[in-house]
């Protein structure tokens, strides 16, 4: 649904570390998103939840995509 330097389904990855670059919580907020899903940011299509992904595995990428510039 997301590749790092175009948009797909979702945004790129690249627009969601420019989008959240300044916002402090949005570590946290984006892990809660990739392991529940959520909707209305983006766009009308939702991001469908990832109950396989744990905690620390959503962490370790919400901080990788944080990092893209």
């Amino acid at each position: 649904c997301h590749a790092v330097d175009t948009k797909l389904v979702g945004p790129a990855y690249k627009e969601v570390a420019a989008k959240y670059r300044t916002d402090k919580a949005a570590e946290d907020r984006l892990v809660q998103k990739v392991m529940k899903g959520g909707g209305g940011v983006w766009g009308q299509i939702p991001m469908p939840a990832n109950p396989q992904v744990s905690a620390a595995e959503a962490r370790t990428l919400v901080k990788w995509v944080l990092s893209l510039k």
